[in-house]
């Protein structure tokens, strides 16, 4: 196990361009990040290529073991790599954020090492005999978000190599260093050249959409870059899978229990200061107990505290960075000028360091407004009145994104009827975004498509092969 300082320095550039990573919570610098090229990516991806057939021909066993002790190598590092996300990206060590992030690796790391995946006969009789198996593709691009930067990079990369594939993973340039001490750590246990970072911009990430050597690109981020992604790989028919943008709605009941609720609520849309694409983004509350759940909700909120992602005592944090910060701004004043009621915060203390959004409540808000229509992405939560289930329905449907939704009651079947007139990908019932990795998970709409984790997300990182004879 590396000291916190041993791993940042291993990680760090020593020579070439390099960047300056800066703490969202104080502008103190945390690091040197490398600025890699596009001739740095060529020579990554002919890495992989030479690697990946002796690993393809390892087999499941193997591969499934090296995973495993990829897992304890992460938990060797726990602290170390919880520490570097927090002062990279802002999230605290507390709550569900770096500590956590940091576990959710490894978790992700053993299912898929765990996760059988068969072969599956689909005619067995007198004439025909067909089977149906998944092979390698080769070669994966994974391009990752800033907002989990080391538990998605494990989302693809986990799946990727218990699958045969080598994976080229090109992070986002707000959180390389996370993503960097993450793979270095993962390559203790895994043979040389499989699995590599590459650090750029926008050149680096669109030659890894288009090469031909690469047979999928795994992509979470937002629907614009997904749409470019596509059209960059459309000249070499990669596969993809896309988890794009969302702007998840909640539907509360009128029969729910707004105190129990409350807390449940608050974290399905403050995970990660609301920096989470499956988070909930638009609150739908009936009439009968809108004043009730607004007023618990706001009890709940208020007693959250944010800060310094270090202080062991804070569970919320910065918004990782200025232009996100801006957004939220934007929206949240769009809000109070359409009239808006603010029951929490709204209002950002100019003098304080960090990219610190306080945590907002805003009620009495028109479906409209672009607090609810667009994503904000941050700690504003909008609540809307609703007077009948089809209406709350028709509203929740109405964009044209559709990650993850959820419903609110003490009816778990009448929560199932709602739950199946939602155009989501996941509804979940009295909870949001609680994500499983034995469970698929993948957008409706313009959120993107294709399925991760479980079973269904191996046989996304495999190519189809039916044998018959």
């Amino acid at each position: 196990m590396e000291t916190y300082d041993a791993l940042l320095a291993s990680i760090t550039a020593a020579t070439g361009p390099a960047r300056t990573i800066l703490d969202p919570a104080t502008g103190e610098p945390v690091g040197q990040a490398p600025v890699h090229t596009v001739d740095d990516l060529e020579h990554a991806i002919d890495v992989a290529v030479a690697a990946q057939p002796d690993w393809a021909a390892a087999g499941h066993e193997a591969r499934s073991a090296t995973l495993v002790r990829m897992a304890d190598a992460v938990e060797r590092s726990a602290e170390e790599l919880a520490r570097l996300l927090s002062r990279e990206q802002g999230k605290p060590l507390n709550g569900p954020n770096a500590r956590f992030e940091v576990g959710a690796c490894a978790a992700w790391l053993r299912t898929a090492a765990a996760t059988p995946l068969e072969t599956e006969t689909v005619v067995d009789d007198d004439d025909t005999r067909a089977e149906l198996n998944y092979r390698p593709i080769g070669v994966v691009g994974a391009i990752g978000p800033w907002n989990w930067p080391m538990m998605i990079t494990v989302w693809q990369i986990a799946p990727a190599l218990r699958m045969g594939n080598a994976v080229v993973v090109k992070p986002s340039e707000y959180t390389p260093l996370s993503v960097l001490a993450l793979i270095h750590v993962l390559n203790q246990e895994l043979p040389d050249g499989l699995l590599s970072v590459v650090c750029g911009g926008r050149d680096v990430g669109a030659r890894l959409a288009e090469h031909p050597a690469i047979g999928k690109v795994m992509f979470t981020g937002s629907t614009a870059t997904g749409k470019a992604i596509i059209k960059s790989s459309a000249d070499t028919v990669k596969r993809l899978t896309l988890e794009l943008g969302g702007n998840d709605a909640g539907i509360v009941l009128p029969d729910a229990d707004p105190k129990a609720i409350a807390e449940g609520l608050f974290w399905g849309a403050f995970i990660n200061t609301g920096q989470t694409c499956a988070a909930l983004k638009r609150l739908y509350v009936h009439t009968d107990i809108y004043d009730a759940v607004c007023e618990e909700l706001t009890a709940v909120a208020a007693a959250m505290p944010m800060g310094n992602g270090l202080d062991e005592n804070n569970v919320l944090g910065p918004l990782q960075n200025q232009a996100q910060y801006d957004i939220v701004a934007r929206l949240v004043d769009a809000a109070k000028d359409s009239g808006a009621r603010i029951l929490l915060g709204g209002n950002p203390d100019p003098d304080q360091a960090g990219n610190f959004y306080p945590t907002t409540l805003v009620a009495d808000i028109e479906n409209i407004n672009p607090l609810v229509a667009e994503e904000q992405f941050g700690p504003a939560l909008p609540i809307i009145r609703y007077a009948t289930i089809d209406d709350a329905i028709t509203m929740a449907n109405g964009l044209d994104v559709g990650l993850g939704a959820s419903v609110w009651s003490t009816d778990n079947a009448e929560a199932r009827k709602v739950a199946a007139r939602l155009e989501a990908g996941t509804v979940w019932i009295n909870k949001h975004g609680a994500v499983d990795p034995r469970i698929p998970f993948g957008g409706a709409k313009q959120s993107g498509y294709g399925l991760e984790f479980g079973v269904e997300g191996l046989k996304a990182l495999g190519i189809p092969q039916v044998i018959n004879g």
